[in-house]
């Protein structure tokens, strides 16, 4: 595995939400420091070509409004074939539990009919989707104040909701967690809950046990895991390959760490291994997107923190709802890394080129007596650039992101 590419001019974002389709992948919404998300605006949408490397913002013309999510931070996307289904999340006014679904070929939002016992409106929880079916798992539900442990099931075909009846001993109350699904099974991962839990006391509680429902069966299982278990965190990634899943980044308060480590865990003989690719990787953080499209995972956004930070006391303050300025002490990246699980002949040419570079301490590839060819395919990134995480001026929501039309 080799980090082969670093690149900035990425949508500046946290907790936002992403679905690769193809060779795309589409982000949803997400957090940005210094924002007004008060307002009820459209959620705006941003695309990664993943082959020519080029992001792009969506404008949705002749778009009925009130099919439209409104921006928001904490939701999950998933998608059936074509199309995508969004659920959750909140901004800084209200929460939502109504079902958004977008097509891909069409461009356009609509508002499916659903039925049945529908979640209550949360953010942080997870969302996986097994056969027809999308599962919904966790989180924290604003309108109670409480951290959820339940696990509500979304039938694609019918749009029926349901309330699963499981056997097992299911995980602890929690949001933030990742939810993980490998044939009819469903990994929950990490996650920040409370020793007061349901009620939150800011008092976190974490923890790095592996669950999974099986589908099939309708029951939950802690296996007894081997290997050196991740540290216990919340706002991480996961993504699965050739079944395994993989976990990247994340954060724990306790610890007062945000990582960056990548840790894989084999279902079958139920092992944790420590993943170390050549290159240097993203900088540590949390509330990232990661998508995997054929053998290459695609990390972006997410939030670091600048030193020395505040102690964050509150959901509202660590989402910066209440006081604006603990937001100067993190930093929301617009940065874009690429894992290439398997590099080619020349992008491992490449990244052997880069460590010559910083072993011989030379910063200019034009000094370099390397065919000119292979000097313009470097000059886009550099992936052993270190990631400044120094204070930094936010331009306008406005200028950046417009709203959408």
């Amino acid at each position: 595995m080799y980090w082969t590419v670093h690149t900035y001019g990425s949508p500046r974002r946290v907790n936002h939400a992403a679905v690769a389709i193809g060779t795309s992948i589409f982000t949803f919404g997400g957090y940005c420091s210094g924002v007004d998300y008060k307002k009820f605006k459209p959620i705006d949408i941003h695309i990664l070509d993943t082959v020519k490397l080029t992001w792009w913002k969506l404008e949705l013309k002749n778009q009925d409004c009130s099919c439209v999510p409104f921006q928001r931070y904490g939701h999950t996307a998933i998608n059936l074939g074509s199309n995508i289904y969004l659920w959750g999340g909140r901004n800084d006014n209200g929460v939502c539990n109504t079902l958004y679904c977008f097509d891909t070929k069409t461009l356009k939002w609509t508002t499916p009919n659903v039925y049945g016992n529908k979640p209550e409106p949360r953010d942080g929880h997870s969302a996986c989707i097994i056969q027809n079916y999308m599962y919904i798992f966790g989180g924290f539900e604003e309108r109670s104040g409480l951290f959820a442990s339940d696990l509500y099931m979304l039938n694609l075909n019918s749009m029926v909701w349901s309330i699963l009846k499981t056997r097992g001993r299911p995980p602890s109350y929690r949001d933030f967690h990742t939810a993980t699904a490998i044939d009819n099974k469903m990994y929950i991962f990490g996650g920040r809950s409370d020793w007061a839990a349901p009620r939150q006391t800011d008092k976190d509680k974490y923890c790095s046990d592996i669950y999974y429902l099986d589908t099939s069966k309708r029951k939950w299982i802690r296996p007894k895991v081997y290997g050196v278990k991740p540290i216990a965190r919340r706002s991480h990634s996961a993504f699965v390959y050739n079944g395994h899943f993989y976990i990247f980044g994340g954060f724990n308060k306790n610890k007062d760490l945000h990582f960056q480590d990548i840790n894989r865990y084999d279902p079958v003989s139920s092992t944790w291994t420590k993943i170390l690719p050549k290159g240097t990787p993203p900088c540590a953080r949390r509330r990232q997107i990661c998508q995997l499209v054929n053998d290459r995972v695609f990390i972006s956004g997410g939030t670091s923190p600048i030193f020395p930070k505040p102690v964050i006391t509150t959901r509202l303050r660590e989402y910066g709802l209440g006081d604006q300025t603990n937001n100067s002490f993190l930093k929301d990246h617009d940065d874009l890394h690429v894992l290439d699980l398997k590099p080619s002949l020349k992008d491992i040419c490449m990244v052997s080129v880069w460590e010559y570079m910083e072993e011989m301490k030379i910063h200019n590839i034009n000094n370099l007596n390397i065919p000119l060819s292979l000097k313009h395919d470097m000059v886009p990134f550099d992936p052993f650039e270190i990631t400044d995480i120094g204070i930094y001026t936010m331009p306008s929501y406005e200028e950046n992101f417009p709203v959408l039309s």
